[in-house]
């Protein structure tokens, strides 16, 4: 409980420090990586950012699958687990939003280029944290360097993305990030407490 409320404390410094305090930083990191345009790069970003959605329901989608299947009730209780932590990441994220309302850096700096129509407010990055909620959910569930790696590679790849198309500031990121992980993190805590709890239930 005590490490709980430590991680929450941090969590909130972090948003509050960033939001406040970096936004000098936010716009010199954004602008160098908005700037470096190739053909390559625009497309390559493109499908990466527009992957994000496809990810998040076949990573899931195809646990259920092999586990009905199979018969094998853990991996469909692993999909409901990858499932819940995604909706409370969700839920976070988009309340984040609402609360913070921090404009798209293309609405505050005109001048950057415009890759993608980008979507509400931008603190933190919904596609961010949906990916890093993934990936943390495969890494746990799988925890072998060849899940781990590309699925962490993949999440960054889609946190830079969205920077190089200009719809989102490096802290509206970086906080997607922690979210993200943080949410499958806890999520799979509380799955783990509940079946321990199910199954002291059961003797």
């Amino acid at each position: 409980m005590q490490f709980k409320k430590i991680f929450f404390i941090l969590f909130v410094s972090l948003c509050f420090s960033i939001y406040s305090n970096g936004q000098n930083v936010d716009i010199n990191i954004l602008e160098s990586i908005n700037k470096s345009e190739t053909t390559f790069k625009n497309n390559f970003f493109k499908t990466t950012a527009q992957s994000v959605t496809i990810f998040n329901i076949a990573a899931p989608a195809s646990l259920l699958t092999v586990g009905i299947v199979k018969h094998d009730k853990q991996m469909q209780k692993n999909a409901a687990y990858m499932i819940g932590a995604f909706v409370a990441s969700s839920i976070v994220t988009q309340g984040m939003k609402r609360i913070i309302k921090r404009e798209r850096p293309f609405v505050t700096y005109p001048y950057l280029i415009k890759r993608d129509v980008g979507g509400s407010y931008s603190f933190p990055s919904g596609h961010t944290s949906a990916a890093f909620c993934t990936a943390t959910s495969l890494s746990l569930l799988f925890p072998k360097w060849y899940v781990i790696a590309p699925s962490y590679l993949y999440a960054a790849s889609v946190g830079y993305a969205r920077m190089y198309q200009g719809v989102h500031y490096p802290s509206d990121v970086l906080v997607g990030a922690v979210v993200g992980a943080g949410s499958a993190w806890i999520s799979y805590k509380v799955e783990k407490w509940m079946d321990k709890k199910h199954k002291q239930n059961k003797k």
